[in-house]
């Protein structure tokens, strides 16, 4: 899976991931919902939430498994939400905050777990960016989100994150953050990086996941933008042709 993520980078190929939050997902309806992503220009599907009931995830991805070839990749807000029924696991440390149970603490948990799979792991920088309003992520991780006009200093953690081995960057928003990541934010990060940049929360318009991707995103995450619009796939067909 990350070499095809390196292999689309190479060839500027916009890859984009539909993210299902299992605790605001039924069941009963994860039918359609699948379908209507494999119809659609999506590249990949993550699953995960910040709060989410225990075995909830495996049920819920295990049903997602049946019904698409598309990648199936864990969003993990808790080592909880860990299951072998997925592809991929991005493996999130967050780099924008100080508190070590989210930068080594939950990972050295989530082991036991992780070797009885065979999820493919993949090290990702998580960098929570301000984004309007307080967000899931700082109410269970207790930081703070980095300021928006600091854009030297997210630059610079998203670089320690590579350096020290990080396979990929993830810029956060936020779910349903009511700005999404500024566009020179995401090029200045980019234009630092040798490795992947994923870009999410706050993207709402087909606009605003052009902006990310001229930015230099190499994969987007929408969540909101389809759980509140199922036709916003229609919109943005253009954009990938």
């Amino acid at each position: 899976m990350y070499q095809n993520l390196l292999n689309s980078m190479s060839i500027k190929k916009r890859l984009l991931a539909v993210l299902i939050d299992p605790d605001k997902t039924k069941l009963d309806s994860i039918t359609i919902i699948t379908e209507k992503i494999n119809q659609s220009v999506a590249t990949h599907i993550f699953v995960g939430g910040s709060r989410v009931e225990e075995h909830l995830t495996d049920i819920l991805v295990s049903e997602i498994k049946k019904l698409t070839k598309l990648p199936v990749v864990l969003f993990p807000g808790d080592i909880t939400q860990i299951t072998s029924k997925a592809d991929g696991i991005l493996f999130l440390s967050l780099i924008s905050g100080r508190n070590t149970e989210y930068l080594i603490g939950k990972h050295v948990e989530s082991i036991s777990k992780l070797k009885k799979t065979n999820l493919e792991v993949l090290p990702t920088g998580y960098i929570l960016i301000e984004s309007g309003k307080k967000t899931a992520v700082e109410n269970v991780t207790g930081t703070q989100p980095m300021p928006r006009e600091n854009i030297q200093r997210i630059v610079d953690t998203a670089k320690a994150g590579e350096l020290l081995g990080m396979k990929l960057i993830y810029l956060e928003a936020g779910s349903g953050a009511k700005e999404a990541v500024p566009k020179a934010i995401i090029h200045s990060v980019k234009q630092a990086l040798q490795i992947p940049l994923i870009v999410g929360g706050g993207i709402r318009t087909k606009q605003q996941l052009e902006t990310a991707y001229q930015s230099g995103a190499d994969l987007v995450v929408i969540g909101t933008a389809f759980e509140e619009n199922e036709s916003f796939f229609e919109e943005l067909k253009s954009s990938f042709q």
